[in-house]
C-alpha cells in the first residue's frame, strides 16, 4: 500500500468528481488520496497522454510529464494532448495546457526532455507512482532501475499494430523490467504502426491501474501481464516470475 496523504476536498472539488466517489471503496477519503498523489509519466503522447488525460479527470493532484521535441504532424492520429494548432511548438507545454483545461485545480510540471541518465533518479524521486510510455528502451530501463531502487511502483504498458500489453511492477513483490526483458528486444523500434484507439485502450487501462494503487481499491495487475490482441478482440494474462539473479531487484525481493 502507498504512503500517500490525502489532501482534503472543496466543495467545487466534491462536485466535480461526485459521481466517482460513489465507486464502492472509493468515497472522499479515496478522493483525497488521489488529490495527494503524484504520477510520473514518461513521454505524453498518444499512450502516455490518455493516461495523464485520465488521471487529471480523475483528480490525481500532481503529473509530471517528461516529453523533449515539439509537435508534428504524424503525432495528431493518437496524441490527444496535441492539437494542429501547436504545432511545431513543445509537446509537454500543449499536454500541460490540456490538461490545465480540463482540470485547473491539479498541478501538471511539464519537463521538456525524455527520461535519461542525468534526470531519471530526480523524477523517479518527485512522485509516488511512475508510469512507463516510453517507446525506447533505454528509458523504460532507467525508470525500472530507479522504480526499485526508490521503491516505487512502475505500471508498464506498450502497443504495437493492433497489440498491447501491461504489468504493474511492485518492487519487493513482483518480477521487474528487467526480469521480463533482460536485454533491448532487438526488433524494438522508434517509429511503429499504431492507430490511436489502441493506445488509448492501454492508456486507460494504466490509469486505472494507477487510480487502484492509489485508493486501494481492486486487484492490481501486479506479477501479472496482459496481453491484448485488438484486431480478434482476444485477451490472455500470462503469469510472469522473477529473476532470482537479476542485476536490479534481485536484492530488492522480500
Amino acid at each position: 500500500m502507498l504512503n500517500i496523504t490525502g489532501r482534503p476536498l472543496t466543495d467545487e472539488e466534491r462536485a466535480i468528481y461526485e459521481w466517482q466517489m460513489w465507486v464502492p471503496g472509493v468515497g472522499e477519503a479515496g478522493q483525497e488520496l488521489l488529490k495527494g498523489a503524484s504520477v510520473l509519466i514518461s513521454r505524453a503522447g498518444g499512450l502516455g497522454g490518455v493516461v495523464a488525460y485520465e488521471l487529471a479527470a480523475a483528480g490525481v493532484g500532481r503529473i509530471v510529464l517528461a516529453h523533449g521535441g515539439n509537435v508534428n504532424h504524424s503525432d495528431l492520429n493518437r496524441q490527444l494532448l496535441m492539437t494542429y494548432d501547436s504545432l511545431d511548438t513543445p509537446r509537454v507545454e500543449s499536454a500541460k495546457k490540456r490538461l490545465n483545461e480540463l482540470n485547473p485545480f491539479i498541478e501538471v510540471v511539464a519537463v521538456p526532455e525524455h527520461v535519461n541518465e542525468e534526470n531519471a533518479e530526480d523524477l523517479v524521486g518527485q512522485v509516488d507512482i511512475v508510469i512507463d510510455c516510453a517507446p525506447l528502451f533505454t528509458e523504460r530501463f532507467l525508470m525500472n532501475r530507479e522504480s526499485v531502487r526508490q521503491n516505487k511502483p512502475l505500471i508498464e504498458c506498450a502497443m504495437y499494430d493492433l497489440e498491447a500489453q501491461i504489468t504493474t511492477f511492485i518492487p519487493g513483490q513482483t518480477p521487474c523490467l528487467a526480469c521480463l526483458h533482460p536485454e533491448n528486444p532487438p526488433a524494438w523500434k522508434r517509429k511503429f504502426p499504431v492507430f490511436g484507439a489502441v493506445s488509448g485502450t492501454v492508456g486507460c487501462l494504466a490509469a486505472m491501474e494507477a487510480i487502484k494503487l492509489i485508493t486501494n481499491i481492486g486487484t492490481t495487475l501486479a506479477g501479472t501481464l496482459l496481453l491484448m490482441d485488438l484486431r480478434d478482440m482476444e485477451f490472455r494474462r500470462v503469469s510472469i516470475s522473477r529473476n532470482p539473479e537479476c542485476p536490479v531487484c534481485s536484492s530488492s525481493v522480500s
